[in-house]
């Protein structure tokens, strides 16, 4: 398997060094880190010891069958191997080598209580950074069998986060740890142009992260990389739209309440392959300050749902095209009902985990495959305005920064807000159109 595989010097050391009871690889992305450590796995799972189960982790089951299950199935990966590993999309449990592996996801504190009751005799974890402090002690006091092991993957993240204080920073003092850091310096086996390609996406905060591998502290602004130039577009060119994926909607009273649609495009290059991106294509927006009117529910409902069954992109194909999905702040119980009762639109929560949406959107816009439609002088009201004027500010709180954790100042950032809603809700379907470097 070894043999079909380009491994790269740093991948080899680290599978023929994931012998201890926790594996940790951690740096810069398109590495190969990821490879290498479900090598190892596999490898591990073949000789596990019985006497508890084997878990598979990460932030929810649709990201444990991307970057694990899907990899792992991938016959160009793991050859005649791949046939041996089974997972249904968004299934409790897996096989692999013939052996039962629970998979769990792990999104919120309330995760830890999953794994009361279980003896861990293996576990693998993806991006250990997003899964919460509670529910990785819980699982390191559950590897009770002899020979337990775990491997785990991970971006770095902030210099004070708790995985790295806790046990990176002290690796060397914990016994049965291992700890492999990869550069894009020693990605031997990556075309020196295709590095010098996505070294080139990521700016500030996010090249020394992704690029460097560095742990460092947010600071400055969010989307470092933001040029209106680059990632906006006048909404009379946008270009047709496969589907708009959702609708979703930061909600306010005394605040602005704002909603974006997502689209992802049918682009093709000039040999016909599909080459699809996302674009915000419109913006609703209602701020009580500067319209100096304050909307009841029934209002924002009825100017909402007007606004939304309008017409979003140019005239095309596409034009007439609605959301599939219609997604709202968590904490808008009211105005959910409002839209369930009044107007019979069902709705869906939010994922509202703040630092995963900034990343995954900061991503995009880094990867040039993000777009956002601007206004035009035929159609004024029409792009999204509000995430225009709201990007270059959003920054990081310099206070928190000081604690060690990554949050954005609370100020001007309701169009970002039901943007990054939209585009971290929806991953699971707009993966299947981008591919995204992790």
């Amino acid at each position: 398997m070894l043999d079909r595989l380009p491994m790269s010097a740093d991948q080899m050391s680290s599978i023929r060094g994931a012998v201890g009871r926790v594996n940790i690889w951690d740096g810069a992305i398109r590495t190969g880190k990821t490879i290498a450590s479900l090598l190892a796995f596999l490898i591990f799972v073949a000789v596990a010891p019985h006497g508890g189960q084997l878990v598979v982790i990460a932030r929810t089951r649709d990201s444990a069958y991307r970057n694990v299950f899907a990899p792992l199935m991938e016959s160009s990966l793991f050859g005649p191997i791949s046939k041996l590993v089974s997972y249904t999309y968004g299934a409790p449990t897996a096989r692999i080598l013939g052996r039962v592996v629970y998979v769990i996801g792990a999104s919120d504190a309330k995760a830890e209580k999953v794994l009361r009751g279980l003896t861990v005799a293996g576990a693998y974890v993806d991006e250990i950074t997003v899964i919460p402090e509670e529910f990785f002690t819980q699982l390191l006091g559950r590897m009770s069998v002899v020979g337990a092991r775990l491997f785990g993957t991970t971006n770095p993240d902030s210099p004070a986060h708790w995985f790295k204080v806790r046990f990176l920073d002290r690796v060397r003092e914990l016994d049965g740890w291992n700890h492999f850091h990869f550069k894009l310096a020693g990605a031997d086996h990556l075309d020196p142009a295709y590095i010098a390609q996505i070294s080139a996406e990521f700016t500030g905060l996010w090249y020394k992260r992704f690029i460097l591998g560095e742990w460092v502290a947010a600071e400055g602004a969010v989307f470092d990389m933001w040029d209106p130039d680059v990632h906006t577009i006048p909404w009379d060119e946008l270009p047709e739209m496969r589907e708009l994926i959702s609708v979703s909607l930061d909600y306010g009273t005394t605040n602005a309440t704002a909603a974006l649609i997502l689209g992802v495009s049918a682009e093709i290059d000039h040999l016909g392959r599909p080459t699809p991106r996302l674009f915000f294509v419109d913006e609703y927006r209602h701020d009580s300050k500067v319209a100096q009117q304050k909307l009841t529910d029934a209002e924002l409902g009825r100017e909402f749902v007007r606004w939304l069954n309008d017409r979003h992109l140019p005239a095309s194909t596409s034009s007439m095209l609605i959301p599939r999905f219609t997604i709202v702040d968590p904490s808008a119980a009211s105005f959910k009902v409002e839209l369930r009762k009044t107007h019979g639109i069902a709705s869906t929560d939010a994922d509202n985990d703040v630092l995963y949406g900034i990343r995954l959107m900061a991503s995009l816009l880094a990867s040039g495959v993000l777009l956002v439609a601007r206004p035009t002088a035929a159609h004024p009201d029409r792009g999204c305005p509000g995430f225009i004027q709201e990007a270059p500010g959003y920054s990081w709180d310099p206070k928190a920064t000081e604690k060690g954790e990554d949050k954005p100042l609370k100020i001007a950032d309701h169009s970002l807000d039901g943007g990054r809603y939209g585009v971290a809700t929806t991953e699971n379907i707009w993966r299947r159109y981008i591919k995204l470097a992790a």
